[in-house]
């Protein structure tokens, strides 16, 4: 395994997406509108529009179809104070998944679709380096990016959180043993799904927006599963996300498998 060659093709398609100021800035403003905008937003409006109250109102006592770990959570809570918790810690939670997938995902397609559309994927092709180490590289940059934003994005979560949430809560809430699970073991998990998943796709795909399109349904299941906790079907625990975690995890191992079995230069370079 040649480590230099795979470093020198992660820092050359670093350099190709430094260059492209409308997807960095897509990296940039779209998941501090998720995870800064989206929260705040959510914790401040009840209190600025008086038409939004209505449904804190079944918040005032305890419903009784929030799993028991949740209940003691929010015992002792005023409706408000509620809200704040159930939002920030549960309701949102897959939205912050979203960014590492959707992240990972846009940067795969541009691995091989962009290099397509580029035509710049036959000069790598032909450099002396295995199917192996090309595939590994493409793989790494994605994944490495969409964890990147990830952490970043946690960060700035935790800190806009705990700021709109204290007028309320005098105290900090945020982060919870479930959250650190959600970062360290499931984060990286959604961000393998979206890099496997966009690179199969990316393969066949003739140009970038045919790969985002093909590829772009990956997000629903974590739309569902927002909706899911909205309706009170379940919340995330420590116990969930641990399940979550580890399926997204063989489905990155078996995309992954795919992926690399079907990386055949040959085959690549017949439909250049």
């Amino acid at each position: 395994m040649n480590i230099r060659a795979i470093l020198t093709i992660i820092y050359k398609d670093w350099k190709v997406i430094n260059q492209n100021k409308q997807l960095m800035l897509s990296l940039v403003v779209i998941p501090f509108f998720m995870l800064a905008v989206f929260p705040a937003l959510a914790v401040l409006a009840p209190a600025a529009a008086r038409v939004l109250v209505p449904p804190l109102a079944g918040l005032e006592g305890l419903p009784q179809h929030l799993p028991g770990s949740v209940q003691a959570e929010l015992a002792g809570l005023d409706a408000k104070q509620r809200w704040d918790v159930l939002t920030l810690i549960y309701f949102l939670a897959p939205v912050y998944l979203v960014v590492p997938l959707t992240t990972a995902s846009t940067i795969a397609a541009d691995s091989f679709a962009g290099e397509k559309e580029r035509k710049t994927l036959e000069a790598l092709l032909y450099t002396p380096t295995t199917d192996r180490e090309v595939f590994l590289a493409k793989v790494l940059f994605p994944w490495l990016i969409g964890m990147g934003l990830a952490l970043a994005g946690f960060v700035l979560y935790a800190l806009v959180a705990n700021l709109v949430a204290w007028p309320d809560m005098h105290r900090v809430i945020f982060p919870n043993a479930m959250w650190m699970l959600l970062v360290l073991w499931v984060a990286p998990a959604a961000a393998g799904l979206g890099l496997s998943t966009m690179e199969l796709v990316s393969v066949r795909a003739k140009s970038i927006q045919e790969a985002n399109q093909l590829g772009s349904t990956i997000v629903v299941p974590m739309l569902l599963l927002m909706f899911a906790q909205a309706v009170g079907v379940f919340y995330l625990n420590l116990s969930l996300a641990l399940l979550l975690g580890l399926l997204l995890w063989v489905l990155d191992a078996v995309l992954l498998w795919l992926g690399a079995r079907l990386f055949r230069r040959g085959a690549m370079m017949v439909r250049l």
